[in-house]
């Protein structure tokens, strides 16, 4: 296994920089990390400084000639500080690109609320056609790189510090990982809050399903397994995804429950365990809403 998703993530974008139709645009985050790929493909690695706009107005024009840009910088600089150049120069101009946001949600909490990025699924949400990825392991991040750099269309990868035990590199249409038989409530876990929901359930009669690709949702997939019960545990802003899971359900009786990083602002640093208590997206805190839902 490699030891972090952003390693793994660095790894694998050498690899790809072998093809020509690639290049990476950075803007000084991990700058130091991608030098030994600049001095080997010199024209295809720039850094435009601490200019994130800029960085997609240049993978905007890079796509526009045939490039596959590879943008990347943490998850708040990169979705929600450049929101309207992805709109405009990516969305508008009908061209595609794969960003690669790191310290989503809490992950670099100790850094203030300028690193905190919850709500950057949601806004490329107000986008179309968008792939989103949210591994869960750093062993699912090199095939789901390789995956989107040979696509056409827009694709976010969002990478995480936290990891579950195991990795699922096939698991875009949800994967049951606990199956409760017929008739259990279901919840589906994206990326690396896997864990935390399996231990969360261990001893209830939950089936639980795994997906690190929340864009497109597995619909058919969620029809095929939900009952009256679903529950959505998403390691960022709570309720992104619960206008697909309502929609896909609409002509059925159901009842959803949407757990994911919550609106308010906690005006705290602490570490990202201490996010994760906060918000209730650890094992204690999960299993309590469920309880709570389930009763």
């Amino acid at each position: 296994m490699t030891s972090t998703m952003r390693d793994a993530f660095v790894t694998s974008t050498e690899e790809v920089l072998a093809d020509p139709r690639t290049t990476v645009v950075l803007a000084d985050i991990s700058a130091a990390a991608f030098e030994p790929a600049a001095a080997r493909y010199p024209d295809r690695v720039i850094n435009v400084g601490i200019r994130e706009q800029l960085m997609i107005g240049v993978a905007g024009g890079l796509a526009l000639t045939g490039q596959r840009p590879i943008v990347h910088s943490y998850a708040p600089f990169l979705v929600e500080r450049a929101y309207e150049q992805i709109k405009l120069d990516l969305d508008h101009q009908d061209v595609g690109a794969v960003l690669v946001g790191i310290g989503g949600s809490y992950d670099r909490a100790s850094a203030g609320r300028t690193h905190l990025g919850p709500a950057d699924v949601a806004l490329l949400d107000t986008l179309d056609g968008w792939t989103v990825h949210v591994p869960g392991h750093p062993d699912e991040v090199r095939p789901l790189l390789r995956d989107v750099v040979c696509g056409q269309d827009s694709a976010y990868l969002r990478l995480s510090i936290r990891s579950n035990t195991a990795a699922y590199p096939r698991a875009g249409d949800l994967h049951v990982v606990r199956d409760a038989g017929p008739g259990a409530p279901l919840l589906v876990a994206v990326g690396p809050v896997l864990d935390a929901a399996v231990a969360a359930t261990a001893d209830r009669p939950v089936t639980v399903a795994y997906t690190h690709r929340p864009r497109p949702f597995d619909t058919a997939g969620l029809r095929a397994l939900a009952t009256t019960e679903v529950i959505l545990v998403e390691p960022y802003l709570a309720g992104t995804s619960a206008r697909v899971v309502s929609e896909a359900l609409a002509d059925r009786p159901h009842r959803l429950l949407a757990l994911g990083v919550g609106r308010r602002d906690l005006r705290r640093y602490g570490s990202a365990e201490d996010h994760e208590r906060w918000h209730g997206l650890d094992a204690t805190g999960l299993r309590r809403s469920v309880d709570a839902f389930l009763t």
